[in-house]
């Protein structure tokens, strides 16, 4: 089942936000991501707050859902107005899930239709969903370049059936280049995601999976880690002996092989898990995220940042419909992380990405332990003597640790 939501303060029913979060907002990006909930199978690594046909029960339906997130989308527009926090365009728009392409085209188009009208969208946003393979067809893929959407992430994980099966994903692998060539055709940015270290996985499974992908000559591929979440029905298998267990050292051996292939093939890593063609390519609305810019996320689950403020909705669909029919916000909590946990924050994220972290924001240990993570080889000396953290190949299979080290943990 999904994670839990964390803990927090109580959130106000008009949804109104502090008057700090409006110091400093002209200069930070605004972006949108909108959550949509719905799987037509729950994979079994997965903890994500997405739900099935039968797991929906009574109070919500897909058929409605564009109306719900729409009338959020409206409630957030208001609530910044009355904050006191001045209209930004919105740089970038990102519908994950779940499966957003379970949803007809039509409606997610809707609900891009009022994220134009209430939050002022950007001529060159950024405009992104995530589908599956089986999700998507030549005629929806068209509905939503027509409509203003500008990238999909299709969620290729492995071209080889047995991996597939493990995870729980249904696709046919085939059916991952039909998606690319359609997305393409429809005149949309085209990104695949992979997932490395699934048990049973060898080497050479790994290595077609990276090949095919290239083969499809994407704008922009992802390749994660397999991670083992509590709770989740492959951490069952794992403890009940059904199935191995992940291997650290697996893990870095088919990082350092999807690194050296991408490359090969002309991608540059920007992020420790992403790669893309240009600098044009890469995901912006990511970027944002790991830059800590701000962002409103509506829909069930789904968590916001403005200013420093932390906030998330009811995670059930059901609950978050009954908020939405009230006119209340959904918000089941937040908070406002202090100094420290700020700084460990930024740390962890621009240290992940190409550009970096300045060595001038890093606490006293942070800036001495320099040294020895170039003596080590984890940080690019030329980035560091131009006031940059920029991990290394081996500091990016160590990130962690690096990561460790600048913070004297």
């Amino acid at each position: 089942m999904p994670s839990a939501l964390p803990l927090g303060d109580p959130a106000p029913a008009d949804g109104l936000l502090p008057a700090s979060c409006a110091d400093g907002a002209a200069e930070r990006s605004f972006s949108l991501y909108v959550h949509i909930p719905f799987c037509a199978v729950r994979c079994g690594y997965c903890d994500f707050n997405t739900y099935t046909a039968h797991e929906l029960g009574s109070g919500s339906s897909q058929d409605t859902y564009a109306e719900a997130v729409s009338a959020e989308i409206a409630f957030g527009a208001k609530v910044l107005t009355d904050s006191g926090i001045a209209p930004r365009e919105v740089s970038t728009v990102f519908f994950g899930g779940g499966t957003p392409t379970l949803l007809p085209a039509e409606d997610l188009v809707r609900v891009l239709g009022e994220i134009r009208t209430q939050w002022n969208l950007a001529p060159d946003a950024e405009v992104t969903t995530e589908a599956n393979p089986d999700s998507v067809t030549r005629e929806s893929l068209a509905v939503l370049a027509d409509g203003g959407f500008t990238r999909v992430s299709i969620g290729m994980q492995s071209a080889i059936p047995h991996v597939l099966a493990t995870l729980d994903r249904t696709h046919d692998p085939e059916r991952v280049g039909l998606a690319v060539d359609w997305a393409k055709e429809a005149g949309l940015q085209v990104s695949v995601d992979l997932i490395y270290g699934t048990p049973g996985e060898s080497i050479e499974d790994w290595r077609t999976s990276v090949h095919t992908a290239l083969g499809y000559d994407p704008d922009h591929i992802s390749a994660y880690a397999l991670i083992i979440e509590d709770g989740t029905r492959l951490a069952g298998q794992i403890r009940r002996g059904e199935v191995q267990n992940i291997d650290d050292d697996d893990h870095a051996d088919k990082y350092l092989i999807a690194d050296e292939l991408f490359a090969a093939a002309g991608y540059q890593w920007y992020e420790v898990s992403n790669w893309s063609k240009t600098e044009e390519t890469r995901c912006l609305h990511n970027l944002a995220y790991w830059r800590g810019e701000d962002w409103w996320g509506a829909g069930p689950g789904a968590h916001s940042h403005v200013g420093g403020l932390r906030w998330w909705n009811v995670k059930h669909p059901a609950a978050y419909q009954q908020r939405i029919d009230a006119g209340t916000s959904p918000a089941a909590g937040r908070e406002s992380p202090d100094a420290e946990a700020r700084y460990l924050e930024k740390s962890m994220l621009l240290t992940r990405i190409v550009d970096g972290m300045d060595t001038a924001e890093l606490a006293p240990e942070g800036r001495k332990a320099m040294a020895g993570l170039i003596a080590d080889g984890l940080v690019v000396p030329e980035a560091a003597f131009a006031q940059r953290v920029v991990l290394t190949l081996q500091g990016r299979l160590l990130a962690d640790a690096v990561l460790r080290r600048l913070l004297d943990f």
